[in-house]
């Protein structure tokens, strides 16, 4: 399936990051143990190989390779189970989430193949796909959602208003905050279940005015909220400090007291194998040593990158 796997281990100790590279693309996926695999195994996998959507606080958002297909999808988190040692079928927790690098719902062909597949595999692991909120036909999302019991689907807000989220995430073919939570709230009335939002927590968007205009748009009797620490994109800088923990668990308690169910997501490995989503120092450097493969997306400032089906 690829030419060359690295596994590089966080000083953490609970957090191994994986960089799969083939002649053609180069993908990344994270296995976490809380405390270990058999309590609690979590895999974050890519469903591209760079990113169209440019956002600016992630490694991957200034180039675009290709989409993944529903085999590559897979063969990442089959590989991470496979090195935990423990039969899935016995863990606690099984979490695949699809959240490293790439946007899923713009691989609409690969991600339906995986998402089947890794149910059929994996029928006790719990399948997230973490969006930015592409503007779609959200039909197919409803409908794999409703056969594959063990979805769940998050939106990256990042900010409270469309117009400083546009700054972050400049990707122009994407849906409003509003029509964020009109998805959401179509998604939980098709499945029976609660979608959630991903907030990053930042100096400029965590006063009260931001939990408001939230607690206003998404409703706590629909929504679950993810408050992340802000990771760095580059190598070399440090990932977190407890300013911005302090400012997720500041803004997290603020949403708590809007009647929000709230967790705070603070992943390991952030500073020395850029554990956190988004973190791609290893993509970064491929992309730089194969200009031929990775195409300038919207990030850089340049027009959006046309995405052919996987």
């Amino acid at each position: 399936m690829f030419t060359d796997t690295k596994i590089i281990e966080s000083a953490e100790g609970n957090v191994a990051k994986y960089v799969f590279t083939k002649p053609d693309a180069v993908l990344e996926a994270v296995l976490y143990r809380y405390p270990d695999y058999q309590t609690r195994t979590v895999i974050c996998c890519s469903t591209m190989s760079g990113c169209p959507v440019g956002c600016r606080f992630c490694g991957a958002g200034d180039y675009f390779v290709r989409s993944c297909s529903g085999e590559e999808i897979v063969a990442q988190a089959e590989r991470c189970v496979n090195d935990t040692g423990v039969d899935p079928d016995t863990m606690g927790r099984l979490q695949i989430m699809f959240m490293s690098m790439g946007e899923p719902l713009l691989n609409k062909n690969g991600m339906q193949e995986a998402l089947r597949k890794l149910h059929f595999m994996y029928p006790n692991a719990a399948l997230l796909i973490s969006s930015i909120g592409p503007r779609i036909d959200y039909e197919w999302v409803y409908k794999i959602s409703k056969q594959v019991p063990t979805i769940g689907l998050q939106f990256s807000l990042h900010e409270s208003t469309d117009i400083a989220r546009n700054k972050l995430i400049p990707f122009e073919k994407k849906l409003s905050l509003a029509e964020i939570a009109q998805v959401g709230a179509r998604w939980a009335q098709e499945t029976g279940r609660r979608p959630f939002f991903n907030y990053c927590a930042a100096d400029h968007n965590t006063s009260d005015r931001d939990a408001d205009i939230i607690a206003a748009e998404f409703s706590p009797a629909t929504w679950e909220a993810t408050i992340s620490v802000i990771c760095e994109r580059n190598e070399g800088l440090p990932a977190r400090n407890e300013h911005q923990r302090n400012l997720a668990a500041s803004f997290s308690q603020k949403l708590l007291d809007r009647g929000f169910n709230v967790r705070v997501f603070d992943p390991a490995g952030q500073d020395d194998i850029g554990g956190g989503c988004g973190q791609l120092w290893f993509v970064q450097s491929w992309m730089a040593e194969n200009p031929e493969l990775a195409r300038p997306s919207v990030g850089l400032g340049l027009p959006e990158v046309h995405v052919p089906a996987a």
